[in-house]
C-alpha cells in the first residue's frame, strides 16, 4: 500500500482563490493587524507569510513591530487601542512571547470578537461546547483538509498525541464535535504504540521527529503530521512521522514541508473574514 498524499500547500492555494472572490463581494477590504515582539527569526517569516497571503487575497494587512524589550503594559495598551479601532476586523500576537510577558493575560487581552488565531478562553469554551467561535488555525486547517479529500469522521477512532492549547487540545474538541470517538495521549501517556495502531485517524503535533513509525500505525489509517523540526545537518524539514515507512502503510498522509503548514495561513485568512462578517452584521 502506498498513502494518497494530503497535499497542503495545494489546497491552501485553493481556499486562498475562494477567499478572493468572498473579499471581493464585501463592502471594504477586511483588516488583520499582526503584533510582533521582538527579532525571532522564525516569528519574523511567519509573519512576512501572513502578511504576503492576507494581500493576496485582499485583506488590509498591518504588522506592529516591538523591542524585545517592550514591557506588558504598552503592549496591553495596544490590544485595547486595536480592540476600539472598528477599521481592525482581526488582532493577532505572535508566539511565542518572551519571559517577561504574560502569554495568557495578552492573549485573553484580545477582543473574543477579533481573536482570529482562536486561542482566547472565550472562544476555546464556545469550542468546548459545540457552538461557533473563532477556531485556532492549525486544528481548522486540517478540518479543511478531511472535508477536501471527503474523510468522514463519524464513529471513527480518533487518536491526538499532544495536547497544547494552540493544536492539541482544540484539535481532539474539533473531532469531538463532528462524532469522532477520541483519545488524548501525551508525554505520560504508556505504551503509546499500543494506543496509535488502533487509530483510525492519527494525528501528531509533538515536536518529536520521527516518533511516528510504521509499528505506531495501523493498516490503511489516515495520518496528519503538524510537526515542522529543522534538521540542520541535512538542511531540510522533518516531522513527528517517519514518512518514508509510514506512507508504505497509511491509506492517507500529510506531508513535511507542505501539509498542515500551508493550511494554517489559509485558515487564519478564512478567520478574519469570518471575524469581520461578524463585525458587520446589521
Amino acid at each position: 500500500m502506498t498513502a494518497k498524499l494530503i497535499d497542503g500547500k495545494k489546497l491552501a492555494e485553493k481556499v486562498r482563490q475562494r477567499l478572493k472572490i468572498v473579499v471581493k463581494s464585501l463592502k471594504k477590504k477586511p483588516k488583520l493587524v499582526v503584533v510582533l515582539v521582538g527579532d525571532n527569526p522564525a516569528s519574523q517569516i511567519y509573519v512576512k507569510n501572513k502578511q504576503k497571503y492576507a494581500l493576496e487575497v485582499g485583506i488590509e494587512s498591518d504588522v506592529i513591530r516591538l523591542d524585545k524589550t517592550v514591557e506588558e503594559k504598552k503592549l496591553l495598551k495596544i490590544i485595547k487601542k486595536l480592540n476600539k479601532d472598528k477599521k481592525v476586523n482581526g488582532i493577532l500576537v505572535q508566539l511565542p512571547l518572551l519571559s517577561h510577558i504574560n502569554e495568557f493575560d495578552v492573549i485573553n487581552a484580545i477582543s473574543p470578537q477579533k481573536d482570529v488565531d482562536g486561542f482566547s478562553v472565550y472562544n476555546k469554551g464556545l469550542l468546548s461546547i459545540g457552538k461557533d467561535a473563532l477556531v485556532p488555525c492549525t486544528p481548522l486547517g486540517i478540518m479543511e483538509m478531511f472535508k477536501e479529500y471527503k474523510i468522514n469522521l463519524k464513529g471513527k477512532l480518533a487518536v491526538v498525541v499532544g495536547r497544547s492549547n494552540i493544536v492539541g487540545k482544540p484539535m481532539a474538541q474539533l473531532l469531538l464535535n463532528n462524532d469522532a470517538t477520541v483519545i488524548q495521549c501525551h508525554s505520560k501517556t504508556k505504551n503509546l504504540s499500543d494506543i496509535t495502531s488502533k487509530a483510525d485517524i492519527l494525528i501528531s503535533a509533538v515536536g518529536k521527529k520521527n516518533l511516528i513509525t510504521e509499528k505506531y500505525v495501523k493498516d490503511g489509517a489516515i495520518v496528519i503530521d503538524v510537526a515542522m523540526i529543522r534538521d540542520e545537518k541535512n538542511k531540510k524539514w522533518l516531522g513527528d512521522v517517519n514518512f518514508e515507512k509510514v506512507s508504505k502503510k497509511a491509506s492517507f498522509i500529510t506531508p513535511v514541508p507542505g501539509g498542515v503548514g500551508p493550511m494554517t495561513i489559509a485558515m487564519l485568512l478564512q478567520n478574519t473574514i469570518t471575524a469581520y462578517k461578524e463585525q458587520n452584521k446589521k
